[in-house]
């Protein structure tokens, strides 16, 4: 049986003392700074360890239709800390929830399984700029007012992640999309973002879905290594998914 750590200072205060020296001095793009690298694997270490009971925090079994009401959310962020630099919490899932396609501008981030399971599919932005001439444009042909928010991407991996997996990982330009599945049950993860998402300061949350692949290639060959492109068009935030709040159980976290 898995028992928590007893230590004067908790694992979730030392995940979060290393996320801020992590990332407050940011490495610029292009640069990959040695302490940055040292600190990130530090910081990716540390993560690795956490359990659900470092957080206190009790795995849930799968909700019954009655227990699961309509109107109560798919998914619930627990609230650890937050700063200028990183915020970190916790979301739970339910069975069969999603955490729709999303991004991260200028953002770094790690994801830790607690408990349960998760598919977690990444993409990245790609520069080639959107021809409006191209042949390959999603069929059936979009609509005007959609044309301006189409943008092509990299299909970058899918993996299943459990509590015995390491931490899935995201930086500025690197699977930097992400869309988060509950399989087979309802499932948490721990998740630190830096810095945290600021829309007054260009760092706001937009929602994706992929409407067509750009060449016949990235679906008939799978098994090809070269990075897959793809249409995927923003959308508003899908209207079956929203994230209610839930107070979290765990070591309180001083910065």
């Amino acid at each position: 049986m898995y028992m928590p750590r007893d230590n004067m200072t908790s694992l979730v205060q030392r995940i979060a003392r290393q996320a801020l020296v992590t990332f407050k001095n940011p490495p610029s793009v292009g640069d990959s700074s040695k302490s940055f690298l040292e600190n990130h694997g530090k910081l990716y270490g540390l993560m690795n360890e956490v359990r659900a009971a470092d957080l206190k925090i009790t795995p849930r079994k799968a909700e019954s239709s009655a227990m699961s009401a309509p109107h109560t959310p798919p998914v619930t962020y627990m609230h650890i800390c937050e700063t200028d630099v990183f915020s970190m919490g916790v979301f739970l899932l339910k069975t069969g929830a999603s955490i729709p396609l999303h991004d991260h501008p200028g953002m770094n981030g790690m994801l830790k399984v607690i408990y349960g399971k998760v598919r977690i599919t990444c993409f990245d932005k790609s520069d080639s700029p959107v021809d409006a001439a191209c042949s390959t444009q999603p069929s059936p042909p979009l609509l005007p007012f959609q044309k301006d928010s189409l943008k092509r991407a990299v299909f970058r991996s899918v993996g299943e992640y459990t509590e015995e997996s390491a931490a899935c990982v995201l930086a500025p330009h690197k699977d930097n999309l992400h869309q988060v599945d509950a399989v087979d049950g309802p499932t948490a993860f721990l998740d630190i973002l830096a810095p945290p998402y600021d829309p007054d300061n260009g760092r706001d949350c937009h929602y994706y879905k992929v409407v067509q692949p750009m060449s016949d290639t990235a679906v008939k060959k799978p098994e090809s290594q070269e990075p897959k492109e793809l249409w995927l068009l923003e959308i508003p935030q899908p209207t079956d998914f929203w994230c209610g709040g839930e107070s979290y159980p765990g070591p309180e976290v001083s910065l």
